[in-house]
């Protein structure tokens, strides 16, 4: 097949991506083709097909420009190393040469952190795919950073043990991805995210030097919290010690239903404070819990593979579907105020580990819930979004499809601003999109808001603008409410500048850091707001 056919096919979900659509690449980068070739045992690409490839993560931006026939900025070249030192080669030949050198896991971030807004070498970590045995003694296994999350999890399993981190990304996301991005799980109310799983990291910073944190616990400063969270910016991950858990003995599921978004996140509130600690906590706003929250038993129902649907079911319905929605979302402001009709929220709890502990937390939690005016709705709730707990990831080229935008945004803050932040970011938003909510991931101290968008627009262009008309209200408006700007999503370019501006005077630290680390500005240039 030729590259033109294949580069046609890749596109074809969306719209064709047009012959000639990259640019070729550039003269600097194909210069040091053989250096790069000799650093990694001759594993580089210039094919336009690995570039095209490359070009995206899953920020909902890249698909709407896939749809129109665009392509984001693609790398100039991919390179896949197999070892620290050709990783450490790879970023000496970017030194020398004043490449751009962006860090990939599995390309599934999606706030544009894989994006090569600069060029450049691709750096594809995904054969760092080892896994070693677990110490049973010290509850730790090393894992290399090309390993995907489900290949672990089952792994793990396997032995009788868990690492406790479940992000909906679960089956395309890498550990090396986890830790860039700092990844929180479902069940991260038990178990914690991801740094607080990370007991050393093994990484080649943008000077070439290959860097292994020391274990923690340990005297001294500790590197690890500075590299988590850096999206490729300072450094390129290629393995860690992580701690795991012992596969829970016992789970125990709840769901409840009370009259206000108020109440419920007074309950989840008082539910840290008396030291319960719940595996899951899931309190959806009104729209969100007569549209998603509902549901006992979990239903599967089967798919027609596209190649057996009949023409209707094929062109003509989902023609319809995209007219229908598009004018329906083209009215955000109206099906925002329909919402107000909605009163109740539903919190799913779920406590899991020693089967006795379990049971005794949730008959506590189920005491404190009831005398806050919570009406029990039993465990079939809580089944019912275990079982369907990942569909959520598998919707979103659905409404793309459709002709709409869709998108997710995730904050965090502290419990006397979590229902102010709601308030603020809800009304910022709707002008713009319909909005949903869910409050998840919480802790002692606060939890993180889950916003859903789904907007749509009379043509492209003035879908893309509202798409980032709604990004900047709602950012604004989290961040002035005492919010932050991300819990477990990462910064990418999406998030940059509203991370530069909330970080005030702590923007020069980290600066300082990027110089320190990667003094000729070669990882990942443009993320996080710093720049080449």
């Amino acid at each position: 097949m030729s590259t033109d056919a294949r580069l046609s096919g890749l596109g074809s979900r969306w719209g064709a991506v047009p012959a000639g659509a990259l640019p070729p690449p550039r003269a600097k980068v194909l210069a040091a083709k053989g250096a790069l070739a000799e650093a990694v045992g001759g594993r580089v690409s210039f094919s336009d097909f690995d570039r095209l490839s490359y070009a995206r993560d899953l920020w909902p931006l890249a698909l709407l420009w896939i749809r129109q026939g665009k392509v984001p900025p693609p790398p100039d070249a991919i390179v896949w190393p197999g070892t620290e030192d050709e990783v450490a080669r790879v970023v000496r030949v970017a030194r020398d040469k004043r490449l751009a050198l962006i860090p990939y896991g599995a390309g599934s971030g999606v706030c544009g952190g894989a994006w090569a807004i600069h060029g450049g070498v691709t750096l594809d970590l995904k054969r760092f795919d080892s896994i070693g045995p677990v110490d049973e003694a010290r509850r730790c296994v090393d894992v290399g950073a090309g390993v995907m999350g489900e290949t672990l999890e089952r792994k793990l399993n396997f032995s009788g043990w868990t690492l406790g981190h479940f992000p909906s990304s679960i089956y395309c996301s890498s550990v090396g991805g986890w830790i860039a991005a700092r990844s929180a799980g479902q069940l991260s109310s038990r178990y914690g995210k991801i740094e607080d799983m990370v007991l050393s990291l093994r990484a080649v910073l943008g000077t070439g030097e290959q860097l292994i944190t020391p274990e923690r616990p340990f005297s001294g400063p500790d590197l690890a919290p500075l590299l988590i969270g850096s999206e490729g910016t300072l450094c390129a991950f290629t393995g860690a010690r992580l701690r795991v858990f012992p596969l829970p003995e016992g789970r125990v599921f709840h769901g409840f239903e009370f009259a206000s978004v108020e109440e419920g996140l007074e309950a989840i509130r008082l539910v840290f404070r008396e030291g319960l600690r719940p595996a899951v906590v899931r309190l959806y706003d009104p729209f969100d819990t007569a549209f998603v929250g509902k549901g006992g038993k979990a239903r599967h129902a089967p798919v027609t593979p596209p190649s057996l649907r009949s023409a209707m079911e094929r062109s003509f319905l989902p023609m319809m579907l995209r007219q229908v929605t598009k004018q329906t979302l083209g009215r955000p402001k109206v099906m925002n105020q329909l919402q107000r009709v909605f009163r109740k929220s539903r919190l799913i709890l779920m406590f899991e580990g020693e089967a006795k502990r379990a049971e005794a937390d949730d008959r506590a939690a189920t005491m404190l819930c009831r005398k806050l005016g919570g009406d029990d709705l039993g465990e079939a709730p809580g089944r019912a979004w275990l079982a369907r707990r990942y569909d959520v990831s598998y919707r979103m080229s659905r409404l793309i499809d459709a002709g709409t935008f869709a998108d997710t945004m995730e904050i965090a803050a502290p419990w006397e601003r979590v229902h102010e932040v709601y308030e603020r970011v809800h009304a910022a938003a709707s002008p713009y999109a319909f909005v949903l909510c869910h409050f998840s991931h919480a802790y002692a101290d606060g939890c993180s808001l889950y916003f859903s968008f789904v907007g749509s627009g009379g043509d492209e262009q003035e879908i893309e603008q509202r798409y980032h008309q709604l990004w900047r209200a709602a950012l604004a408006a989290a961040v002035s409410a005492g919010g932050n700007v991300s819990h477990h999503h990462g910064v990418g370019l999406l998030k940059a500048q509203a991370l530069q501006d909330a970080l005030g005077d702590g923007r020069h630290a980290l600066a300082a850091l990027k110089a320190l680390f990667d003094p000729d500005g070669v990882m990942n240039p443009g993320k996080l707001g710093l720049s080449s």
